[in-house]
């Protein structure tokens, strides 16, 4: 029923394919539009959307390091750094 499409990306002009495992798998979700960027303009568009989120510091509550979180840490609930949180999570499963 479908069949391989070789598309040309809108941002870097380069050719790429858009399987029929793809095609498919589009029109089971309800997209109606074949996609316009390359894999990897995508990746890097995705990327740079996920970079350019506003960070906070915060001091981590159980060791006291400093912790960059992507929310507005609030004085009523604790922070905690990457590694705190991680060994909560341990302890608790």
């Amino acid at each position: 029923m479908y069949e391989d499409k070789t598309l040309i990306c809108k941002e870097c002009g380069a050719e790429f394919v858009f399987t029929a495992g793809e095609q498919e798998f589009y029109a089971s979700k309800g997209f109606e539009n074949e996609p316009q960027r390359c894999k990897a303009c995508r990746d890097a568009r995705k990327k740079a959307l996920r970079t350019d989120r506003e960070t906070y510091t915060a001091v981590c509550a159980s060791c006291g390091k400093d912790a960059v979180v992507r929310f507005k840490p609030r004085e009523d609930r604790p922070v905690y750094c990457s590694e705190c949180f991680a060994k909560m999570r341990e302890e608790q499963a």
